[in-house]
C-alpha cells in the first residue's frame, strides 16, 4: 500500500500556470489540424460518404421498384449537404486524435492508480459508439426506410400516384441524427460504470430500480429516435440490453465492503 502510495505522489508533479497554457494550446492545436485535415479528405470523398449514408435508401427503393433518385431544391443545397458530410465524416475520424490530445493534457495530473482505472472506460467509449451507428445502419435503416417507403401508392388520391422523392439534406440530417443518437446512448454502460466506479450508484441500486429505468429508456428513445415505432423500439431494446450490461460491470467496478476481522 505505501509503495502505491508513493508511486502516485511521485507521478503527481505541479506545473505552472503558464505551462498548463502552453500545454492546453499545443494539444488545441493538434487537434483542430487532425480535424481540418480530415475535413478535406472527408470533403475531397464526399460524394462517395454520402453515397454510401444513403445506400440503404437506395437498396429498400430498388426493391419497391421506385426511381432511385434524390433532390435538392435550393441551389446551395447540395453544396452545404456535401459540407454537412464532410463535417460529419472529419468528426468521426479524428475522434481519436481529439481524444487522445485532451488524455495527454489531463494525464499529468492523475495519479498512476488513476491512469489504470479510467483506462478501459477510454478503450470502451469509441467502441460503444461504434457499435451503435453500425446498429443504426445495417439493421434500423434498412427496417425503417422499408416501413416509410412502404406508404408510397400506384394510384393515389384522385387517381396520382404517391412517390418518395427525398431531399438530400433531410435525409443527411435525420441519418446523422440517428447515428448520433445511437452512438451516445451505446455509451451508458461506460456512464454507470464510471459512477458506479466512484460510488453514486451501485449495482443492487441498479437492480432495485430496474422497472424504473425500463421505462426510462423508452423515453430517451422516444427523445432521441424519430416519432416511430420501429427507431423507438430499436433503440430502446439494445439500452434495457446495455443496462443489463452496465449491472454486471458495476458489480465488477464498485468499491468492495472493507472485509471484517
Amino acid at each position: 500500500m505505501a509503495t502505491t502510495e508513493a508511486e502516485d505522489v511521485i507521478d503527481d508533479k505541479p506545473m505552472p500556470l503558464l505551462d498548463h497554457l502552453i500545454e492546453l494550446r499545443r494539444r488545441l492545436l493538434w487537434s483542430a489540424a487532425a480535424f481540418l485535415v480530415c475535413f478535406f479528405v472527408c470533403y475531397y470523398f464526399s460524394e462517395q460518404i454520402f453515397s454510401f449514408l444513403a445506400r440503404p435508401l437506395a437498396n429498400v427503393m430498388e426493391a419497391e421498384g421506385g426511381g432511385q433518385r434524390m433532390i435538392y431544391t435550393h441551389l446551395t443545397e447540395a453544396f452545404f449537404t456535401y459540407i454537412k458530410v464532410a463535417f460529419f465524416g472529419a468528426a468521426s475520424i479524428s475522434f481519436p486524435v481529439v481524444a487522445a490530445q485532451v488524455w495527454l493534457f489531463v494525464a499529468p495530473g492523475l495519479y498512476r492508480s488513476e491512469k489504470k482505472a479510467f483506462a478501459p472506460f477510454l478503450l470502451a467509449t469509441p467502441i460503444l459508439f461504434i457499435a451503435g451507428a453500425c446498429l443504426a445502419y445495417y439493421f434500423i435503416f434498412p427496417v425503417a426506410w422499408k416501413f416509410f417507403a412502404g406508404f408510397q401508392t400506384a394510384n393515389g388520391a384522385g387517381g396520382l400516384p404517391i412517390q418518395l422523392e427525398a431531399k438530400v439534406s433531410e435525409y443527411l440530417d435525420l441519418v446523422m441524427k440517428l447515428i448520433f443518437a445511437f452512438g451516445v446512448a451505446f455509451q451508458l454502460p461506460v456512464a454507470l460504470s464510471l459512477m458506479a466506479k466512484v460510488g453514486i450508484v451501485s449495482s443492487k441500486s441498479l437492480k432495485k430500480y430496474r422497472r424504473y429505468a425500463y421505462v426510462g429508456m423508452f423515453v430517451i428513445a422516444a427523445v432521441l429516435a424519430p416519432p416511430d415505432v420501429i427507431t423507438q423500439t430499436g433503440l430502446a431494446v439494445p439500452l434495457i440490453a446495455l443496462y443489463e450490461l452496465s449491472i454486471i460491470a458495476a458489480k465488477i467496478v464498485e468499491p468492495k465492503p472493507p472485509a471484517e476481522d
